[in-house]
């Protein structure tokens, strides 16, 4: 039975690299210990789920985010494989059908302000009713906050705690927000 580990490599980033392509796969190369050729992301996760491995890390357990920065993969819950995987995938299913902007817009105008994400996803579970653990609510509130903040409803109010890329790839692990007012009548 062939070993099926896929390693990142990376290649050199300039100083000047777009952060979106940078942390969403770009600069990489991919190899598999069986020597099937991976010459782009989608092939690797194609033969990581092919061999039950986690499309997201490729069965390291670990996201390598940047050269030098790698957190535990949530996806697969650091086990590298991918039944784990479709269980969270499912989970975050349900949880934007149950989490919406709406209810997530009513709890962020009764916080106090700054408000964190955590306590943002807390007061979303205990509006709910959830026990911890039931439904991914952290990251699906994390995704509606940054919603909130595209749309100009929300402002970011914190530093972030680490660069990981030169100002451009920045990592927040609990956010502090504010409310941002709406304009005054006729203001442009």
């Amino acid at each position: 039975m062939a070993k099926h580990t896929i390693t990142v490599t990376w290649d050199e980033i300039p100083a000047d690299a777009d952060p979106d392509a940078l942390v969403g796969g770009g600069f990489r190369g991919y190899r598999c210990d069986c020597g099937l050729p991976l010459d782009r992301r989608v092939n690797a996760e194609l033969h990581a789920m092919e061999n039950d491995m986690c499309s997201t890390c490729l069965g390291a357990a670990e996201e390598v985010v940047v050269p030098g920065f790698a957190r535990p993969c949530t996806a697969c819950a650091s086990t590298g494989r991918r039944g784990p995987q479709l269980v969270w995938q499912a989970a975050y299913g349900e949880a934007e059908q149950v989490i919406t902007i709406g209810l997530l817009r009513r709890v962020v105008r009764g916080l106090p302000e700054p408000f964190a994400l955590s306590r943002a996803a807390d007061e979303v579970r205990a509006l709910l009713g959830l026990p911890p653990g039931r439904l991914p609510v952290g990251p699906r509130v994390r995704d509606l906050l940054q919603r909130l903040a595209e749309d100009g409803e929300i402002a970011l109010a914190s530093a972030p705690d680490e660069l990981l890329h030169g100002t451009e790839v920045v990592l927040y692990r609990d956010p502090l927000w504010r409310r941002v007012p709406p304009p005054l009548n006729g203001a442009s």
